[in-house]
């Protein structure tokens, strides 16, 4: 099926929170619109399966942290919630081993995994704005959660209309028709919708852009919000840290009491600091290590550890609690194809044919992540990319040229026995 069919038969939507479009002054890829409206749900009906999401996404939290990023200094941060969302986008196209693999892997909903994850990024809908909007020195309020699903397909590569039926139905997908093999177009076009679904705090997308690709998913999350109470900047003071490797620094540090919830648990103490409406901020602090040195928590703290600390805040009654925060401002990049592939996601990242549901042959070829983020007295401000880049297999390999035009060998063959039958030279056709 070749695309004008796909767009004849509409099968592709876009909501407008989820398909912003690039800035005027970039190149702007036409956004293909569709029939297939977005499917109404409700979290309440889906909680077993929001549950197991909740557990993958902190699987692949506690997997990021472990694998650290490119940054060389310790500090990391990710967006375990972009990289499910791209996932599971990718898993609407699986079948065979491959689906399995990432059902078992990831620990993914048994079933009705697409309605669940609609009502997810619905929940998430509320708090949507641009991110163009927000003056980042003075986040707002009302905390912003903007999320933008992107699909960029290569015009003339075919891509399955039940995939993008279903990208369009609980998704809200905006779907790109591009030629990746005109880089001058088509690399800007994408790290523009990168830029703009981030607010600019993300410039580029995170995959090397390589022209012989005709997939790439993308995902984007920008979170921008003010403590409910703030930080009282007087306060603020160069305070001792204990870095991962024993060393005593100073840094800006924040102080200031807040009526939270508090928990210590074994081997961990954490609270969650609230921003004004709808979010927190989660800090779980491991016990000192025997030598009085500080540790990273991801040395400490697994999937099931912070399952436990979730479970205890969520119990805990708010109280008031003295709160020294160090200010920070971190980025950090992943290579995530190798990351998911020590994982576990082996077929997934080998198979020709289990995504054939939205391109024949199609194979991934790269998957990457760069996140950043802000905290201050004010609030936090924060913006993640994840990107999930593949080809069909013809894509790979162009077809080969022999042209026969100078001396050359011939044999007739028997190619049950390999028995050449007749054998000879062609010096001069004529």
């Amino acid at each position: 099926m070749n695309l004008s069919r796909l767009l004849a038969l509409g099968a592709v939507a876009a909501l407008a929170a989820c398909s912003v479009q690039a800035p005027a002054s970039q190149p702007s890829p036409e956004l293909l619109k569709s029939e297939v409206q977005r499917a109404a749900v409700k979290s309440a009906d889906f909680p077993t399966q929001l549950a197991a999401y909740r557990a993958s996404a902190l699987k692949l939290g506690v997997t990021l942290l472990a694998d650290g990023g490119e940054e060389p200094n310790g500090n990391v941060v990710s967006s375990p919630g972009s990289l499910l969302i791209a996932l599971s986008m990718l898993r609407a196209g699986a079948s065979g081993k491959t689906a399995a693999e990432m059902d078992k892997v990831l620990g993914l909903p048994a079933d009705e995994r697409d309605e669940a994850m609609n009502a997810l990024l619905a929940s998430l809908e509320k708090f949507d704005g641009d991110p163009a909007s927000v003056d980042e020195k003075n986040p707002p309020r009302t905390p912003l959660l903007h999320t933008a699903n992107g699909l960029f397909i290569n015009k003339g590569t075919p891509t399955g209309k039940g995939y993008l039926d279903t990208l369009a139905r609980h998704y809200g997908t905006g779907v790109y028709p591009v030629d990746f093999q005109d880089k001058a177009v088509t690399e800007p076009a994408i790290d523009a919708w990168v830029e703009k679904n981030t607010g600019g705090r993300i410039k580029k997308a995170p995959v090397k852009f390589d022209p012989k690709d005709t997939f790439s998913l993308l995902n984007a999350v920008y979170f921008a919000g003010a403590w409910k109470v703030p930080f009282d900047s007087a306060n603020t003071q160069d305070r001792p840290f204990t870095t991962a490797s024993g060393e005593t620094a100073t840094v800006p540090t924040m102080s200031g009491v807040a009526s939270v919830a508090y928990v210590k648990g074994e081997g961990w103490q954490a609270v969650d600091l609230p921003y004004a409406d709808g979010f927190a901020m989660r800090l779980v602090l491991p016990d000192e290590s025997s030598d009085g040195g500080g540790q990273l928590p991801s040395d400490t703290l697994d999937a099931g550890t912070l399952a436990a600390v979730a479970s205890a805040l969520g119990k805990a009654a708010p109280s008031p609690v003295a709160v020294t925060l160090p200010r920070w401002d971190h980025k950090s990049k992943f290579d995530l194809k190798k990351m998911l592939v020590r994982m576990g996601l082996t077929e997934t990242f080998s198979t020709d044919r289990d995504f054939n549901a939205i391109q024949r042959g199609m194979f991934l070829t790269a998957a990457a992540q760069a996140a950043n983020i802000t905290v201050a007295e004010k609030g936090t401000v924060a913006a993640a990319v994840t990107q999930i880049n593949a080809r069909e297999s013809s894509a790979l390999i162009p077809p080969q040229s022999i042209v026969f035009d100078r001396p050359f060998h011939y044999q007739v063959v028997h190619q049950e026995t390999g028995l050449p039958l007749f054998m000879g030279q062609v010096a001069d056709p004529r």
